[in-house]
């Protein structure tokens, strides 16, 4: 949904950019404590590797606040936002295609939680092993089968079923129509649906 140059919406961190526009570092730093495990998890996704995930983040918080004046209030901050991570996510994986990548669920590494949080590894109170490695296996099976997608559907499949945005949100941060959005969804859920039922098949 693309609004005039004039139009404004209605946003709950309007007035927190307000103060950011007037220099308050302090309002700028309950946005990014309200957004970055969001933004953490949607650069994760797109790349899989933790540490270019945390530069990613990083780099574009730090692109926010330098260009908080040229932000119109055309769209949500966190649409906004979310554009900026997703762009800094595509250079960094377009800069390190072709270098092995990191094994995307170690037994010693971060664990995507059902709230989109990342966890450490349970202790000892927590279910057999056998049953975690189960369930990691199963998660890295579907991040593999994520990963498989082209760029422009794996985006869209994680805006919209991980981090539940609107078709029009969705738009607006990848600048295409909404039809365009719906149509790259159902052949990602397609796509992720086939490759899921391929390797079920090979177990």
């Amino acid at each position: 949904m693309m609004l005039g140059k004039n139009q404004t919406i209605m946003d709950d961190d309007a007035d927190q950019v307000s103060s950011c526009k007037k220099g308050d570092l302090i309002a700028f730093e309950k946005l990014v404590k309200k957004y970055e495990k969001r933004m953490f998890n949607i650069a994760f996704r797109i790349t899989g590797d933790y540490e270019d995930t945390c530069e990613i983040v990083q780099d574009a918080f730090v692109a926010a606040y330098r260009g908080i004046g040229s932000f119109r209030g055309q769209a949500k901050f966190s649409t906004w936002l979310t554009s900026i991570t997703i762009n800094f996510a595509r250079n960094r994986l377009k800069q390190t295609q072709g270098k092995r990548r990191h094994e995307q669920f170690s037994l010693e590494g971060p664990l995507p939680t059902a709230d989109g949080g990342m966890t450490v590894d349970p202790q000892s109170n927590d279910p057999p092993v056998h049953e975690l490695l189960e369930k990691r296996e199963t998660q890295s099976k579907v991040q593999d089968c994520i990963n498989a997608l082209e760029a422009d559907f794996k985006e869209v499949l994680i805006l919209r079923d991980m981090q539940d945005f609107s078709y029009e949100e969705i738009s607006d941060i990848l600048k295409v129509p909404t039809g365009t959005v719906k149509s790259r969804l159902f052949r990602a859920r397609e796509g992720v649906k086939d490759c899921l039922k391929r390797v079920m098949e090979e177990l």
